[in-house]
C-alpha cells in the first residue's frame, strides 16, 4: 500500500511510539508484507528466522524487534512488537470506514456502466466505461475495475486476505490494506471471491475470463486472455501469466508460477511452479501424456499380479 503522499521516519515512529535509527527526514512511502516489498516500502519482521531476509529486501525501512545496526541507505525502528506496531500503522493509513449507502459517494463509475440492483460499492472505488454490474455484487473499497467488465450476481471483489499469524494462545490477524485491479475485458462469473492483497494488489489482467465458483487469493496476478473453469481454488502471492487454461476444480498452491500458455486438467492439484506451454493433469499435477502413462500401468498391475502368482 503506497501512502497518498510520502512520511518521514521520524513521524511512522512517532505514531507507534518507538525509537529509530537512520535519519529522521528518511522518507518512507507505503507500507509492505516481505513478499511483495519495493524500494521506499517499509516492512516488519519478528522473528530471528527472518532477519537477514527482512535486513536485505527491497524494504528501505523496517520494524524489528532486535537491536541492530541499519544496511546502509536503510532506517530501523525498534519495536517489542514488530507486528503489532506494524497493524497500527496499516489501521492509521489505511482505516475501515463504516458504509451509510450501497454506492459511495466516493466512487467514480464511467460512462455507459450499468449497475444492477442490490450492488454495493465501497469507498474510493474506481469502475470504467461500458462495464455491467450484476445484482448484488460486493465491491470493497479502494478497488479498481477497468473497461468493458463484466461481473455476474454474487461476486465478491476485495475481501480480506486470508493471512494470520500464529502465536501461542492466539491467532492475530494480518490486516488487509491492499486493492484488487480488473483490467479492461475481463469477465467474472457468479459467486466468484477474489481477495485484495495483504499489503500490494491482486491483479486480474485484460481479456481474462472466469467461470462461476472461483476463489482468487491475495496477491495473485493473473495475466492476459487466461480462461479459468467452474470450482478454480488458487492460493496467494501466485503468479500466472498469460493464455494459462485451468479447467474445473483445478486447485493452486500458493507462491508459485504457472508459465504461459500452461493448460491444466479437471481435478487437478498444482503444488509447484509449471512450464509454459504444456498441459499437464493429476495430484500433484504432472505432464499428461506421462500420468496417462502410470495410469495405464496400474491398470495392468491385476493382470500383472496373477501372472506372478
Amino acid at each position: 500500500m503506497k501512502f497518498e503522499s510520502p512520511e518521514y521516519l521520524k513521524n511512522i515512529a512517532s505514531l507507534i511510539k518507538s525509537n529509530f535509527q537512520g535519519n529522521p527526514e528518511h522518507i518512507v512511502n507505503g507500507l509492505n508484507e516481505i513478499h511483495m516489498v519495493e524500494p521506499g516500502d517499509l516492512t516488519f519482521v519478528d522473528h530471528e528466522k527472518y532477519y537477514e531476509k527482512a535486513l536485505n529486501s527491497k524494504a528501505t525501512t523496517i520494524i524489528i524487534n532486535k537491536k541492530t545496526d541499519p544496511p546502509k541507505g536503510k532506517a530501523l525502528i525498534y519495536s517489542d512488537d514488530p507486528f503489532a506496531a506494524y497493524m497500527t500503522l496499516v489501521k492509521k493509513f489505511r482505516p475501515f470506514k463504516k458504509a451509510n449507502k450501497m454506492i459511495s459517494e466516493t466512487a467514480v463509475i464511467g460512462k455507459g456502466t450499468i449497475i444492477q440492483p442490490g450492488v454495493f460499492i465501497g469507498e474510493n472505488v474506481v469502475i470504467g466505461k461500458n462495464c455491467l454490474i450484476h445484482a448484488n455484487v460486493s465491491i470493497y473499497d479502494h478497488c479498481k475495475i477497468g473497461n468493458n467488465v463484466i461481473i455476474h450476481s454474487g461476486t465478491v471483489i476485495g475481501a480480506d486476505g486470508f493471512y494470520f499469524q500464529k502465536r501461542k494462545n492466539e491467532t492475530r490477524k494480518f490486516e488487509s490494506c491492499g486493492r484488487v485491479i480488473i483490467k479492461d475485458n475481463v469477465e467474472i462469473g457468479a459467486l466468484c471471491t477474489i481477495d485484495k492483497g495483504v499489503s500490494g494488489d491482486t491483479i486480474i489482467d485484460e481479456y481474462t475470463k472466469l467461470d462461476n465458483h472461483i476463489q482468487v487469493g491475495h496477491d495473485t496476478y493473473i495475466g492476459k486472455r487466461c480462461l479459468f473453469a467452474s470450482a478454480v481454488l488458487i492460493a496467494g502471492v501466485t503468479r500466472i501469466e498469460d493464455d494459462v487454461i485451468l479447467w474445473g476444480q483445478v486447485v493452486i498452491n500458493k507462491d508459485i508460477v504457472i508459465h504461459k500458455g500452461a493448460v491444466v486438467l479437471a481435478v487437478s492439484a498444482v503444488d509447484k511452479s509449471l512450464e509454459g506451454n504444456q498441459t499437464y493433469f493429476g495430484t500433484p499435477a504432472i505432464l499428461a501424456s506421462k500420468k496417462w502413462r502410470e495410469m495405464a500401468m496400474l491398470r495392468k498391475l491385476p493382470e500383472m499380479y496373477k501372472k506372478l502368482v
